[in-house]
């Protein structure tokens, strides 16, 4: 195994579409995710915006997106992907099938970051009058952010291992690079820098999660 064959320059571009995809689909998939799981909560038994159907309706689209594995959502949305962006190939082309599959994956997270809030501080904010969109913003969220922070440290780790399978469908990144070069032209090289890249990256992504979850849980 000779890795001064490796294609360097090929390498940090591709290393660097990861990272644009990566942050893209995260930056969209958080706060769209944030929305459906606090109303996920909020529309539980129990919650002060209870409403049982919508919380089974939305349950149901969080459940069954999550369940379709990836590869398949790769395909299925190709459609959709091309009329979005213009494209079904590519950094751009990766985008929307990526927040599709992370939203509401973080959108479960949130609810579970809300649920395990005590729900004496809520019931106390409530009875000092304190508006409902008030209690959310400044209760609610700040008594989860560390479940929240946790949410999205799992979450952009799964976008890691979903950047590199979109590579499949030519979606660029270093998941394409390792299917053109490791896998289709047998330069096993190439596909252990792609990993060892991958797997650096997430571990930079857990550390800075878990720092920045032991900071705010001092607070």
């Amino acid at each position: 195994m000779r890795f001064e064959d490796v294609p360097w320059p090929l390498i940090w571009q591709a290393t660097r579409e990861t990272l644009v995809m990566l942050g893209a689909s995260l930056a969209l998939s958080v706060p769209i995710g944030l929305v459906i799981g606090v109303l996920v909560f909020l529309t539980s038994p129990g919650q002060f915006w209870q409403q049982i159907w919508v919380h089974r309706l939305l349950s149901l689209i969080v459940n069954v997106t999550r369940s379709v594995p990836f590869i398949i959502m790769l395909i299925y949305v190709m459609p959709l992907t091309r009329w979005l962006v213009g494209t079904s190939i590519g950094v751009e082309g990766a985008i929307p099938p990526l927040v599709i599959a992370a939203a509401p994956f973080f959108a479960r997270l949130t609810e579970i970051a809300l649920r395990e809030v005590d729900r004496g501080v809520i019931e106390a904010a409530e009875a000092m009058g304190t508006p409902r969109l008030t209690i959310i913003r400044r209760v609610l969220l700040r008594e989860a952010r560390t479940g929240l922070i946790a949410g999205v440290t799992v979450t952009a780790i799964n976008l890691v291992s979903y950047t590199a399978m979109s590579g499949v469908i030519g979606g660029g990144g270093l998941g394409d690079l390792a299917i053109r070069y490791g896998y289709q032209r047998f330069q096993t090289d190439v596909m252990i820098v792609t990993v060892v890249i991958l797997l650096v990256l997430v571990q930079i992504l857990q550390t800075l999660g878990d720092k920045l979850v032991i900071r705010f849980s001092r607070k």
